[in-house]
């Protein structure tokens, strides 16, 4: 796809000074990566510094990831990439999401007629998905990476032979679920202690059957995830879980393809942002926070005051109320895209919103464009977690905005061959209909679960990317791409600045305060007394920023980790 341009101006404010904030900043001038784990970062820019491209970095990384960040990502689960290649001008969004296995039909989650409880339905094989990540990887490494592919995998070898230190977060995820682990040999004996504890802070873990791996990945590619021993140990673990069996087959895996999409690209202000298509609902929400907010100027308003958060709020659970009414995957089920990013339609919609008082539950999706599309129930809210983010900009200008996920902390629980199987099929609505009408995420075999992941490039008027963004946190990914993006191109905030805002969005009903400090309180208590019902709670989103600031002097890269997580930006 290539970038249009857009004719409108913005006024930035100045930057809010802020020293602590500003050392948490990265620059460079050549090539950058922001990922979710130190060594991860140092992995991409490895591949950077051998002259690899983003794709390259990408691939590195996300090994490495499957290592040390197994709670949130890995090999065993499914990313969503956009990259945008400088030579080309061209965007393309790569679709590595998980697939239902063939067999799955709408009442996977279905027991005596009623869904199952969530925490019952994430661990075992029922839930596993298809794993989409490395043949989307390797896809896209076809098109654009430089480095041979049999390098990229060299640091987390060598990092899972010799071990690697646990670090605090890593720690706290064991912690959290020590019984789940427990209950699969493998996971306990790679991340519980002799006793059934964590893992301390600062145990060496080595991991020597990933190790071995990720060398069959290096020296066969993503076959050898799909077909021959692996495989074999994947659906194994699926199959034979004593407990919640799951459906899927050899013939699933072997038939596994990524998708290559176009990116779904929208004007905001001056700029245009781009993000991923359905099956993610990212794109769409993201894009309609922000077209609602096109309305009102959020320019002068105090990124950390009241009012920005009720318009940020509000534009969010419209957005929501449309996304489980009508996102799913677009290859099952006719998604008005169109419709719900129409400008008239957007327009309608926003004229609901009022600074003086809360919009009346229930928030209602609205009614558009839908070219003889089916009518189809709203999804009810149901739990999404995990995932990881990455931001990479090589030496070429080429860019990689991608989300990484495995679902749950940990995804199904499960292990096979060294790394951590997905439990994305619990992104299905459970609940297949409802007052007599589909739902549109409903299981279906083959199909990709709806998503939160929102991976997004931003492009100024001349069509060149200014911005590559991305979020960790389920459902909330959403909120926390549009909160940041407004915060930068709106409020003129650094990416740091922008990651340090206090995390507030509209969650399906809910106005979503982070918990912590006197500010947050009384933020709370403010939007409370407008009407909303206000769910205050801790929120480590994951958020990894990159800006290409251009000037007089050249290029600067300017790059920011989530500070609530273990990120690292590292460039040159």
């Amino acid at each position: 796809m290539v970038i249009a341009a857009v004719f409108r101006l913005v006024v930035l404010l100045p930057l809010l000074a802020s020293p602590a904030l500003a050392q948490q900043e990265a620059t460079a001038r050549r090539q950058m990566i922001a990922a979710s784990h130190p060594m991860a970062a140092e992995a991409g820019l490895a591949a950077l510094r051998r002259g690899g491209t983003a794709v390259d970095a990408a691939i590195a990384a996300q090994a490495m990831m499957t290592l040390v960040e197994p709670q949130s990502s890995g090999i065993g689960g499914g990313a969503l990439l956009l990259h945008w290649n400088a030579a080309t001008r061209t965007l393309t969004a790569w679709d590595g999401r998980e697939t239902a296995p063939a067999a799955a039909t709408p009442a996977l989650f279905l027991r005596n007629g009623r869904p199952m409880g969530f925490l019952e339905a994430i661990t075992g094989g029922r839930p596993v998905g298809v794993p989409g990540v490395m043949r989307m990887l390797e896809a896209a490494h076809r098109a654009e990476g430089k480095l041979p592919w049999n390098t990229l995998f060299d640091a987390a070898i060598a990092a899972a032979e010799q071990g690697f230190s646990v670090s605090p977060r890593l720690h706290a995820a064991i912690a959290f679920q020590p019984a789940r682990l427990r209950a699969d040999p493998a996971a306990a004996a790679l991340y519980l202690t002799p006793d059934g504890g964590a893992l301390p802070v600062g145990t060496t873990l080595r991991n020597p059957a990933l190790a071995a791996t990720l060398r069959a990945l290096a020296a066969q590619g993503a076959d050898a995830l799909h077909r021959g021993p692996i495989a074999e140990a994947i659906i194994a673990a699926v199959r034979n879980h004593p407990v919640n069996p799951g459906l899927m087959t050899p013939d699933d895996l072997a038939a596994y393809r990524p998708a290559r999409r176009d990116a779904l690209c929208g004007p905001y202000r001056a700029v245009v942002v781009c993000g991923f298509p359905p099956p993610s609902s990212g794109g769409v929400a993201t894009l309609q926070i922000l077209g609602l907010l096109a309305h009102q100027d959020m320019a002068p308003l105090d990124p950390r005051g009241t009012d920005h958060a009720h318009l940020l709020v509000e534009a969010s659970r419209l957005a929501f109320a449309d996304r489980n009414r009508f996102l799913a995957d677009s290859d099952f089920v006719p998604v008005p895209v169109a419709g719900l990013l129409d400008r008239v339609y957007l327009a309608i919609r926003a004229q609901m919103v009022s600074l003086d008082r809360a919009l009346p539950q229930p928030i209602r999706s609205g009614n558009p464009l839908r070219d003889g599309a089916p009518s189809v129930a709203s999804q009810p809210p149901q739990p999404e977690r995990g995932t990881a983010h990455l931001s990479v900009v090589d030496a070429a200008g080429n860019v990689v905005s991608m989300t990484t996920t495995v679902e749950a902390g940990f995804g199904a629980g499960i292990l096979a061959a060294g790394f951590v199987l997905n439990n994305e099929l619990t992104d299905f609505s459970f609940l297949p209909e409802r007052d007599g009408r589909p739902i549109a995420n409903r299981v279906e075999g083959g199909k990709r679960p709806r998503s939160s992941m929102s991976p997004t490039i931003v492009f100024d008027r001349s069509g060149a990317p200014v911005l590559a963004l991305g979020s960790a946190g389920g459902e909330r990914i959403i909120g926390h791409v549009a909160q940041t993006l407004v915060g930068i191109l709106d409020n003129g905030l650094s990416p740091a600045e922008a990651l340090a805002l206090p995390r507030v969005a509209g969650v399906h009903e809910n106005a979503e305060i982070e918990q912590g400090g006197a500010a947050n309180a009384a933020l709370a208590t403010a939007l409370e007394a407008r009407g909303f019902p206000v769910v205050v709670r801790p929120n480590a989103s994951g958020l990894q920023v990159i800006e290409i600031r251009r000037g007089a002097t050249g290029t600067v890269l300017v790059g920011a980790a989530d500070p609530r997580r273990e990120g690292a930006v590292l460039g040159d």
